[in-house]
């Protein structure tokens, strides 16, 4: 199979850590090779938070060039249009939750909040599918990241990961009520 990038993005304390985790070993637990790195930055104090996964026959790194993720995930506005603009490739897809973390030159006034307008203009600029995902009545705002990677398994965007792949990969890293309460969400949001 031939390498398929995967660039996930957002901000310190939203969970991408582990919806990077799930994805990687969802990935693993598909019988894929995969490598993966992690940057955090200033996580604790609200920084970016990046990770990149690549899986495929012939993957020897986990870095991903820039402009060549397939598929880019953002729990934040402004990192989806950051990674929309320097991580994906045209034709690539864009899953990204629908809420601003606003950093603190939109707090200071110096810089403009990241529409949904702004990314659907980049996007459809660059021929990149772009999935939205929000849940108004989510119980736990730390659950975001479910609602994002129930969106990515019911679409079906990682090639060879079905859904008993990500619950498997779930398992490895949750258990109790935990568990269950991200499971049910992710269930709901996979449509399955």
């Amino acid at each position: 199979m031939k390498a398929f990038n995967i660039y996930l993005t957002g901000v310190g304390g939203q969970g991408i850590g582990l919806i990077s985790e799930i994805v990687l070993r969802a990935v693993d637990h598909s019988g894929q090779r995969v490598k993966s790195v992690d940057t955090h930055g200033l996580a604790q104090r609200g920084g970016i938070v990046v990770s990149q996964i690549r899986l495929g026959d012939l993957v020897h790194s986990p870095l991903i060039p820039a402009g060549r993720a397939d598929l880019a995930i953002s729990l934040e506005r402004h990192e989806a249009l950051r990674a929309a603009a320097t991580a994906l490739r045209e034709g690539g897809c864009l899953v990204y939750y629908d809420t601003v973390w606003q950093p603190l030159t939109v707090r200071l006034g110096d810089a403009a909040a990241v529409t949904i307008r702004d990314i659907d203009h980049l996007c459809r600029k660059q021929g990149i599918r772009v999935i939205p995902v929000f849940h108004p009545d989510l119980p736990d705002i730390r659950m975001q990241n479910m609602v994002v990677l129930g969106a990515i398994a019911g679409n079906g965007l990682i090639p060879g990961v079905g859904l008993d792949h990500y619950r498997s990969a779930m398992g490895d890293l949750m258990s109790g009520t935990m568990l269950e309460r991200n499971r049910a969400l992710f269930d709901q949001r996979a449509g399955k």
